[in-house]
């Protein structure tokens, strides 16, 4: 068995997803913390694997490769059985998986990161045009998802565990998944089948209270 190093910060949604995958496939990660917050990305060691310090970043004796989306199909086509229903070989589905894959890259993540996670540096959510940006992400998912059970056809795919691991994060703050009832569905079914939902949810909370323990410190600091 191949040595498997993931280079990550566990709370982020990319580091989950590839930890949700491995799972899926049986496989053993050594998984090496990447402090973000600290500036560990940025120490000449992980430059050195990584040139633009991104995590997560995963080396397979010695092949270094990043972007979680790239770290995810590199695993099922290297390490999943042949024909992998998390990524099938046939173009068509796998054309679709792909869409769906650069779509949270793109839109979802992407916006989630702009309203979100202002909270981790400021304390503050992002405006209200970032707000307005996750709700028209989430409404292009609730239209993909529109009779069908996964987010790339009639099986759980690397999009699906990709975009649960996205998906997820607002279990931190309050936010209201109701008015997205396909992806509601989706999100509910998801994790019942989803290799290493434990782990990930584990993870949030973890995240959570990390949260809240830095928003009562910033009120105390206010106060004082």
């Amino acid at each position: 068995m191949s040595s498997l190093d993931l280079y990550n910060f566990p709370i982020a949604p990319a580091s989950r997803a590839i930890q949700m995958v491995a799972k899926a496939l049986g496989l053993e990660l050594n998984s090496k913390l990447i402090n973000t917050m600290e500036g560990d990305q940025l120490k000449p060691e992980f430059v050195k694997i990584n040139p633009q310090h991104t995590i997560p970043t995963l080396v397979d004796n010695g092949f270094a490769i990043w972007e979680s989306r790239a770290i995810a199909v590199y695993l099922v086509e290297k390490y999943g059985k042949p024909d992998s229903p998390l990524y099938p070989k046939d173009p068509q589905k796998r054309a679709l998986i792909n869409q769906r894959l650069y779509f949270d890259m793109g839109t979802l993540y992407e916006a989630l990161t702009k309203y979100f996670f202002p909270v981790f540096r400021t304390g503050k959510l992002g405006d209200q045009e970032a707000l307005d940006k996750v709700n028209s992400a989430f409404g292009f998912l609730n239209t993909f998802l529109e009779g069908q059970d996964f987010v790339a056809g009639n099986q759980l795919t690397v999009a699906d565990i990709v975009i649960l691991a996205t998906i997820s994060t607002v279990q931190m703050f309050a936010f209201d998944l109701t008015k997205f009832p396909n992806v509601e569905r989706w999100f509910n079914n998801a994790q019942k089948v989803t290799p290493g939902w434990e782990q990930n949810i584990e993870t949030l909370k973890q995240a959570k209270k990390f949260l809240d323990d830095m928003k009562a410190q910033r009120e105390k600091e206010e106060k004082a």
